[in-house]
C-alpha cells in the first residue's frame, strides 16, 4: 500500500520540486503536530492566515452552528445571509465611509481580480500601475500586476496596459496620469522581505491619484487584521485608499477574501452590464461565521495591543553574527542572512528542531517570521532561542 507521502506526491498537484511534505495530523494554538506526534512551533501561521491560532474553540463553535443552519444557498448577492451581512457591517465599522461596501470573494487573489475590474468599470480607463516585487496573487489578472518578471514570463501574454514602478520612489509617482485607472500597492511589501512604505511616499501617491482621478488600491491581504500592530496597516500612515483588499487572516482559517470600496463605486457593478462581477461561493456563510468569530477574538482579547512588544522581543532575542538585518512591521518580520543557501539551511534546521519558518517569494535570503498574534512572550522567546541554536 502506498504511504501518504507517495499519495501526496503522486496525486496532489505540486507547486515546487521540493515541497516541505510535513504530514500534519492536528494543530492547536501556535503548535502543529505531525504523524509521529512531533510538536512544531508555527512561526508563519499558514503565511499570515491563522492570526488567532489554530483550532480556536470559538471558531469551531461558530462554524458548527452555521452548518446546522445552512451552508451554500445561492450565488453571491441574491439572498440575505446573516453571517455575510453582519461581517460586512463589522468591517465597515472599522473603516471610513469611503470603505463601506464589501464584496466578498474566496481568496485574496480574487479580491485583486475584482478590484481590477472595478477600477476599469469606474474610470473607463485600462492602465494599471503596481510595484516591483509586489505580490497580488497568481491568477491571470493578478499575475499581470505582479512585480516579478521571473514569475510572469512563462505565462505571457498577460494583460496589456500594466506598468511596474519602484516602491518608495517619489519621482515615479509623476508617471501616473489621467490615463491611469488604478494604482495597486502594498502598504508593507511582504514578499519583498518586509519593505515598509514611507508616510511621505504614500501621502504624495494619494495626492497624485486624487489629482488624476485614479483609484488607489491598498493590498492588505497579508497585513490586515492586526498583523502590523494596527487592525489595518494603512492606519500607520493616516492615508485612506479608494479600495482595500483583504484575504488570508480574514476567514479565521477558512477561505475568504474581500475588496472594499464606497457604495457609490461598488454600485457600478449593478448595471452596464447587470451582474458586473459574480461569484458562486464568495462570502460563503460558513466562512463568514468563522471570520466573525476570529474578528471578535482579535478585538476582545486585544491581540493587537501586544504586537509591538512582541516585535521588540524578536529584535532583542535574535542576536547572531550571521544575521545581517532584521526588517519588520509588527509581527511581520524578515531575518536577513544575505545568502540564499545559508538561509535555506537554517530554515531546514529550524524545522528539524521544531520551529516552522519559511522564506519570502522575492527575497530568498531572508527568513520569514509571522506567528499567530496569540503567541505568548514566553513562547516567542523559546522560538527565538531555537532559531539562534539552529543558526
Amino acid at each position: 500500500m502506498k504511504n501518504n507521502r507517495q499519495l501526496f506526491l503522486n496525486h496532489v498537484a505540486q507547486t515546487s520540486p521540493a515541497p516541505m511534505a510535513l504530514e500534519i495530523e492536528r494543530a492547536e494554538g501556535i503548535y502543529l503536530y505531525d504523524a509521529s506526534n512531533k510538536k512544531y512551533i508555527d512561526l508563519i501561521a499558514g503565511i499570515s492566515v491563522c492570526n488567532v491560532g489554530h483550532c480556536r474553540p470559538e471558531i469551531i463553535e461558530a462554524v458548527n452552528a452555521q452548518m446546522k443552519r445552512h451552508a451554500h444557498l445561492m450565488v453571491y448577492g441574491e439572498y440575505i445571509q446573516y453571517p455575510q451581512t453582519k461581517l460586512a457591517e463589522e468591517l465597515s465599522k472599522l473603516l471610513s465611509e469611503k470603505l463601506s461596501s464589501v464584496y466578498f470573494t474566496n481568496s485574496g487573489a480574487e479580491a485583486t481580480e475584482g478590484a481590477m475590474k472595478l477600477a476599469k468599470r469606474v474610470t473607463g480607463r485600462t492602465e494599471i500601475f503596481s510595484f516591483r516585487n509586489a505580490y497580488h496573487g497568481s491568477t491571470q489578472g493578478a499575475l499581470s500586476i505582479m512585480g516579478s518578471e521571473d514569475f510572469k514570463n512563462s505565462f505571457r501574454p498577460l494583460l496589456p496596459d500594466t506598468r511596474i514602478l519602484e516602491f518608495n520612489n517619489e519621482k515615479e509617482i509623476e508617471l501616473i496620469t489621467k490615463n491611469t485607472a488604478a494604482v495597486f500597492i502594498e502598504v508593507v511589501q511582504a514578499e519583498s522581505g518586509v519593505i515598509v512604505g514611507t508616510t511621505e511616499f504614500f501621502r504624495k501617491l494619494r495626492a497624485k491619484c486624487d489629482e488624476t482621478g485614479t483609484l488607489l488600491v491598498f493590498d492588505e491581504i497579508q497585513t490586515g487584521l492586526g498583523r502590523t500592530g494596527k487592525m489595518f496597516a494603512f492606519e500607520h500612515l493616516n492615508v485612506v485608499p479608494d479600495v482595500l483588499l483583504l484575504g488570508k487572516a480574514l476567514g479565521g482559517g477558512l477561505p475568504l477574501g474581500a475588496f472594499i470600496a464606497s457604495k457609490k463605486l461598488m454600485d457600478s457593478f449593478t448595471e452596464n452590464p447587470v451582474l458586473g462581477h459574480i461569484t458562486t461561493f464568495g462570502g460563503n456563510p460558513v466562512c463568514c461565521a468563522a471570520a466573525l468569530a476570529s474578528l471578535k477574538i482579535i478585538q476582545q482579547e486585544k491581540l493587537i495591543d501586544s504586537v509591538e512588544e512582541k516585535n521588540k522581543i524578536i529584535h532583542s532575542e535574535l542576536k547572531h553574527p550571521f544575521i545581517k538585518e532584521i526588517r519588520s512591521k509588527g509581527l511581520l518580520v524578515a531575518i536577513e542572512f544575505g545568502d540564499v543557501d545559508l538561509n535555506m539551511k537554517i530554515i531546514s534546521k529550524c524545522i528539524e528542531n521544531g520551529v516552522i519558518t519559511d522564506w519570502f517569494l522575492f527575497c530568498a535570503t531572508a527568513m520569514r517570521i509571522a506567528p499567530p498574534l496569540t503567541i505568548s512572550n514566553a513562547q516567542l522567546k523559546e522560538a527565538c532561542k531555537i532559531i539562534v541554536a539552529s543558526i
